[in-house]
């Protein structure tokens, strides 16, 4: 059981940058950037508050109110247009959030799974420097996780990445260390994690347990089958949705880098005997 429950993406434990493959900035676009004496003080991102925007430079980002501004952009919805918008419901903060692109709302989901506080999409313009002069860029999301950290993200798939786009990373990375903020490019997901993702995130809202039922579930998880530990509940049918509530609580641990069946080994997670 040890040797199962220490393989793989442990889903009880597991943070985000387990669940992406890794990105960094080449050098190259690293080396464009204008980072001289008082980069800090000449970079500036702009933030929205009631449809007006106010500049901050980057030397004071960190202490702007970040998380009262409205997106920087809106989102808009056409015919043929070749990304796909939406507003996606998130648990952990009870709200819609906006996303511009399939790729985007499946960040949304992995980061409610991971529990976040706050999510900001469009956070801010970012205004830079580099050596062909001055450029532009909107991250996709800024988040306050449960610890207290805050994380800028772009969302780009590893194929669709251009030299420019490596320049914008590069500088919002830049921008992010000057804050203290963690950064991630995420560019898609190490196998099988988003498929898990999608089949737990069907069970995320608050599930009644009139039965008993995730008790029974908690108490018999020792690394066993998905499918012998629901069979070993009073009610194996209805326990079911529960086991799957429980794995996206985290309540439950499974192997998020292997597909989820009945085969799959299950045990007690780290949040057992949360309230």
């Amino acid at each position: 059981m040890e040797a199962q429950m220490g393989a793989g993406i442990r889903s009880d434990v597991c943070v985000l940058g387990d669940l992406v493959p890794p990105y960094a900035p080449t050098n190259a676009a690293r080396m464009q950037l204008s980072l001289g004496n008082g980069w800090q003080r000449r970079w500036s991102a702009a933030l929205r508050f009631a449809g007006d925007e106010a500049i901050w430079p980057v030397r004071d980002l960190a202490e702007a109110p970040v998380f009262d501004a409205e997106p920087a952009r809106t989102f808009t919805w056409r015919a043929r247009q070749r990304h796909r918008p939406g507003l996606q419901y998130m648990v952990s903060t009870g709200r819609l959030h906006g996303f511009e692109s399939l790729e985007e709302a499946r960040l949304l989901t992995a980061l409610d799974f991971l529990r976040v506080i706050e999510v900001l999409p469009q956070p801010f313009r970012l205004t830079f420097e580099h050596d062909g002069g001055l450029s532009r860029h909107v991250p996709d999301f800024l988040a306050v996780m449960t610890d207290g950290t805050r994380w800028l993200f772009d969302v780009r798939p590893q194929a669709l990445i251009r030299s420019t786009d490596a320049l914008k990373f590069a500088a919002a990375g830049a921008v992010a260390a000057a804050c203290g903020w963690q950064y991630l490019v995420v560019t898609g997901w190490r196998p099988h994690v988003w498929s898990v993702l999608d089949q737990l995130s069907a069970r995320r809202r608050p599930l009644d347990d009139q039965l008993g039922l995730q008790g029974q579930l908690e108490e018999s998880a020792n690394g066993s089958s998905f499918g012998d530990l629901v069979a070993s509940t009073s009610l194996p049918v209805v326990a079911r949705a529960h086991a799957v509530h429980l794995l996206w609580r985290r309540r439950l641990g499974v192997d998020l880098g292997m597909p989820l069946g009945d085969t799959s080994p299950i045990w007690r997670g780290s949040r057992h005997k949360e309230q």
